[in-house]
């Protein structure tokens, strides 16, 4: 199990706020450098994620419309006020992260990620289960490589309904699934054995 120095005072503070949490009870979503969301998307998702109840570490690049947390009064956009709702549950980062630092660390339980390859590898060298949400035409097979053939994943939309708006609904219901009872504690026993055999290899 990755653990850090904690007497490093230059570490960023989403890795000291990852080291408040017990283990395994976050949920880190990230979907690369090239997906985007759109407003509604991403209205949707908050939704979904803070409906869950789970913690939460959601990496937001200038790709994924990193603007939508700005308050807008004719907008249909997230105001301001979703970060303050969700503090101390939920964490939003603009920018890049160091990915694999945050998938090996302990409090990381699950990912919600876009399924490029790297990151695709990187789950499962560290052990975490992913919720797949593909978003480019390499991404479906990725997806179900993780779902269906490891079995260390769930799709949260397939990939022939890529052109609707995920509901926070299904969103809430796809982390309760991996946080909560037996298929995902399956997932994340397999998982945890695919990660060891990994790094062994």
């Amino acid at each position: 199990m990755h653990m850090h120095n904690n007497t490093d005072i230059s570490r960023d503070e989403f890795l000291e706020w990852l080291d408040e949490h017990p283990p395994s009870s976050v949920v880190y979503v990230s979907f690369g450098t090239m997906s985007t969301l759109s407003d509604e998307q991403a209205e949707q998702l908050a939704s979904g994620l803070h409906r869950s109840g789970h913690r939460f570490l959601w990496v937001l690049r200038d790709a994924d419309r990193a603007d939508i947390f700005a308050f807008e009064s004719n907008s249909r956009r997230l105001p301001a006020r979703f970060e303050k709702v969700v503090e101390g549950v939920g964490k939003v980062v603009r920018g890049w992260v160091p990915q694999l630092e945050v998938l090996a660390h302990w409090a990381t339980g699950r990912f919600m990620s876009h399924c490029g390859w790297n990151s695709c590898m990187e789950a499962v060298s560290c052990g975490v289960p992913v919720m797949a949400w593909p978003m480019h035409l390499d991404q479906p097979a990725n997806a179900r490589l993780l779902a269906e053939g490891l079995k260390v994943g769930v799709v949260v939309r397939e990939w022939d309904r890529r052109r609707e708006v995920v509901a926070a609904k299904r969103v809430e219901e796809v982390v309760r699934i991996v946080m909560e009872g037996e298929d995902g504690r399956r997932m994340r026993e397999k998982a945890r054995e695919m990660g060891e055999a990994v790094r062994a290899a």
